[in-house]
C-alpha cells in the first residue's frame, strides 16, 4: 500500500465515506448522515455489517423491525431536519429490498433526502441463482433492486469497488441539491461489498455541503413584482418548500408589511403561526373556508415552495386568478401553465420584500380576509367541541390540540384524520405539524414519528393514527421503546378504514369491505390495542371519553416511555366546514341510482376544472 492509498473492502470504503460527510447548518458543522437503519441478511451482513460495527459512533447503527418502517423512520427525519441532514437504509437482497420500495416511492413524490443501501446479487454470478434472487428470463442484469429506479432520483449499482468514487459523489450532490433532493439508491452487490481495493487517502477527506441559495431570474422576479403592484385581491400558497428553505420568517416579515394573506398547503402548514392575521389556514380540498374563499376569489395566485397536488388546487377548479409559480424546481415551477419565478424560496421572498417595501394589499382585501378568518375559527371551535357521546375525530384533535404544547409536534399520514388535522390544528412554531400527505402512505405514523424524535429528542411528539394504519406497521413502536426516544400514540378506533368508506358512499357506492362490519367475516375480532401495544413495550390504556382522554395525555406527557392512548371514535362525520370539490371518477354505468347521480353530480362540477 502507497502512501496515498489505504486498502478497504468496498463496503468499508462506503461507510469511511459516509461518515466524512459534513453539513454546515447555523454556523454549525455537523455530520450529514445521522446514521444507519439496519436490517441485516445475507446480502449485506457480512458486508456492510462488518463495516458498520468496526466505524460504531462515528456513522451510529440502529436496528429496527420492519424494512419499511426504518426507512419511514429515516425520511421524517430527513422532514424534521428540513431536508438538511439525512439517514441511510441498509437491507439485504430479496424483501428486505423491495420492502423499502413503497417508502422510497413516498420519499421521491415528498422530495425528502435518504439513502437506500440495499444489498444485490452477485457481480460475479457465479453462485448464481442465489437465495432471494429474481431472476429476469430475458435480461441477466436485471435484479429486484431495479424496482427501486422509478423512486430514486439517482440510482446506480456498484458491480466494481471503484465505480463508488464517483458514485457516492454523485449521490450526494443529488441529496444535498434542493431542486434533485429525494431518495438514492446505491445498489450493493454482496460480493462486491466484501472486495478489497486501494482506495486514495483523500476520498476519504472530511468534506463539507453548504445549503445552495438559487437566486431568481431578474425578468421572472421583475414581472411577479408587476403582477403584484397591479393585484387588488393576490394570494401566496405556501407550500414545503418555504420550511425547507428556511423562509418562514421572511414569510411571516413579508405578509405582515404587505397585507398579502397566505393559505398553507400540507407541507406548509405551519409556515405563519395559526394566529397572525394574514394567515388563512389550510387550502384546497382540506382547506379552510377562508383560504378557499380567498383561491376563488383572488386576482393573483402566487405559489411558494408548492408542487400544486390536486388537493391544494381542487382538482384545477379552485384557483380564479393568473398563477405565478416560486420554486426552486423547474419541473414545480412551470405547472398549471404558471408564470414560472425558479428560486430559493427565501431568496425570492426576500428579494420581493425589497422591491415592494412602498406597497400594500388594497384595505378591503385585507378587511374581507380577517372577516374570514373570524368566521372560520368559529366554525374550528365549534368542530373541536365536545358534544357526541362517540366522538368525532375533529373532537379528538381538539383535546389533543389543547393539552399539547407550543413545542409539540403532531404526526400524521392517512385516513380521514390528515383532513381534519390540516383544516383543524393551529400550529404554534414551524415543524409542529408533520403530516405526510404527498403519499398519503399507511403506517408512516408510528415510524414517522420515531424519525421526527431523532431529529429533536427535546420536543414531544404527538403520532395520531387510526386502527388501520396501526393494523398496518405498528412495528416501530417496539423500536421507540428499545432506542428510549419516547413518543405519544393516540390511536383513533373506528373499526375499519372509515375515510375510505365515507368517499365510497359520496361516490353513490354502499358501504362494502372497508369498515369491519362491512367486510366478509365470520367473527368480528374484538381487537385490544391497548394490550398490543403493552406487549411492544409501550405504556398503554383504553379511554371511555373525552374527559378520560385529557387525563390519559397529561398521563402520557410524564410519562418516561412511550405511550398509546386508545378512543373509539364514530367513522361517520366530518368536519363540514371549508373543504373543496376533489376530483374521484364515478363510474359512467351503473344498477345504482345513487351511482347515476353521484356521476351526474361528478359531471358538473367538473365543469369547472382549468383544461
Amino acid at each position: 500500500m502507497s502512501a496515498a492509498t489505504i486498502r478497504l473492502t468496498t463496503a468499508q470504503a462506503l461507510v469511511r465515506w459516509m461518515a466524512a460527510q459534513h453539513v454546515a447548518i447555523d454556523g454549525e458543522e455537523v455530520p450529514f448522515f445521522a446514521g444507519v437503519w439496519a436490517i441485516f441478511g445475507h446480502g449485506n451482513v457480512a458486508g456492510l455489517g462488518e463495516a458498520l460495527a468496526d466505524i460504531g459512533d462515528s456513522l451510529p447503527t440502529y436496528r429496527a423491525h420492519n424494512e419499511q418502517g426504518m426507512a419511514h423512520a429515516a425520511i421524517a427525519f430527513a422532514k424534521a431536519n428540513r431536508r438538511e441532514r439525512a439517514m441511510a437504509c441498509t437491507t439485504s437482497i430479496g424483501p428486505g429490498a423491495t420492502n423499502m420500495v413503497t417508502a422510497a416511492a413516498l420519499a421521491h413524490v415528498n422530495r425528502l433526502p435518504v439513502l437506500f443501501l440495499p444489498g444485490d446479487v452477485y457481480a460475479s454470478r457465479r453462485p448464481d441463482p442465489v437465495l432471494q434472487q429474481i431472476e429476469d428470463f430475458g435480461d441477466g442484469t436485471v435484479s429486484a433492486n431495479d424496482c427501486f429506479r422509478p423512486v430514486s432520483r439517482y440510482f446506480d449499482r456498484i458491480t466494481r469497488p471503484e465505480q463508488l468514487l464517483d458514485a457516492a459523489p454523485r449521490a450526494m450532490a443529488v441529496l444535498t441539491d434542493p431542486a434533485s433532493a429525494g431518495p438514492v439508491t446505491l445498489s450493493l452487490c454482496q460480493d462486491v461489498q466484501a472486495e478489497a481495493y486501494d482506495w486514495p487517502q483523500s476520498f476519504f477527506a472530511r468534506r463539507v455541503w453548504r445549503r445552495r441559495r438559487v437566486r431568481p431570474d431578474e425578468g421572472e422576479l421583475a414581472a411577479l413584482v408587476d403582477a403584484i403592484r397591479t393585484a387588488q385581491s393576490p394570494l401566496i400558497v405556501a407550500g414545503g418548500g418555504v420550511l425547507y428553505s428556511r423562509a418562514e420568517a421572511a414569510l411571516a416579515a413579508f405578509a405582515r408589511s404587505t397585507g398579502i394573506p397566505v393559505a398553507e398547503t400540507q407541507a406548509g402548514k405551519g409556515a405563519l403561526p395559526w394566529d397572525q392575521p394574514e394567515a388563512l389556514g389550510s387550502v384546497g380540498v382540506t382547506g379552510s373556508s377562508a383560504a378557499n374563499r380567498a383561491a376563488m376569489t383572488a386576482d393573483l395566485v402566487i405559489g411558494i415552495g408548492t408542487r400544486l397536488q390536486d388537493f391544494t388546487t381542487g382538482s384545477r377548479t379552485l384557483f380564479g386568478g393568473p398563477l405565478f409559480q416560486v420554486n426552486v424546481t423547474p419541473h414545480d415551477a412551470a405547472k398549471h401553465d404558471a408564470h414560472a419565478v425558479v428560486g430559493d424560496a427565501r431568496a425570492v421572498i426576500e428579494a420581493l420584500a425589497m422591491d415592494l417595501d412602498d406597497w400594500q394589499a388594497p384595505a378591503a382585501w385585507r378587511e374581507a380576509n380577517a372577516a374570514a378568518v373570524t368566521a372560520w375559527n368559529m366554525a374550528v371551535e365549534a368542530a373541536m367541541t365536545p358534544s357526541d357521546p362517540l366522538p368525532s375525530d375533529a373532537q379528538v384533535i381538539g383535546a389533543v390540540w389543547r393539552q399539547a404544547s407550543a413545542s409539540s409536534v403532531v404526526v400524521c399520514a392517512a385516513g380521514g384524520l390528515p383532513g381534519e388535522l390540516h383544516k383543524l390544528w393551529r400550529t404554534h412554531r414551524p415543524g409542529g405539524y408533520h403530516v405526510e400527505y404527498g403519499f398519503s402512505c399507511m403506517g408512516y405514523e408510528i415510524a414517522g414519528g420515531l424519525g421526527v424524535k431523532m431529529a429533536d429528542p427535546s420536543r414531544e411528539v404527538i403520532v395520531m393514527v387510526g386502527d388501520g394504519s396501526y393494523l398496518m406497521l405498528n412495528s416501530e413502536l417496539a423500536t421507540s421503546v428499545m432506542l428510549g426516544l419516547k413518543i405519544t400514540v393516540v390511536l383513533l378506533d373506528n373499526r375499519g378504514y372509515g375515510c375510505i368508506n365515507r368517499l365510497q358512499q359520496a361516490t353513490g357506492g354502499k358501504p362494502f369491505n372497508n369498515l369491519l362490519a362491512d367486510t366478509r367475516h365470520d367473527t368480528l375480532p374484538a381487537i385490544d390495542f391497548a394490550a398490543h401495544a403493552r406487549s411492544l413495550g409501550a405504556a398503554a390504556e383504553k379511554v371511555a371519553s373525552l374527559a378520560e382522554l385529557d387525563a390519559a395525555l397529561v398521563r402520557a406527557a410524564s410519562s418516561p416511555i412511550s405511550t398509546v392512548v386508545v378512543i373509539d371514535t364514530d367513522p361517520v362525520p366530518t368536519t363540514e366546514a371549508g373543504g373543496h370539490w376533489w376530483d374521484v371518477a364515478v363510474p359512467e354505468v351503473s344498477a345504482r341510482a345513487d351511482v347515476l347521480a353521484a356521476r351526474a353530480r361528478y359531471d358538473d362540477s367538473r365543469k369547472g376544472q382549468v383544461k
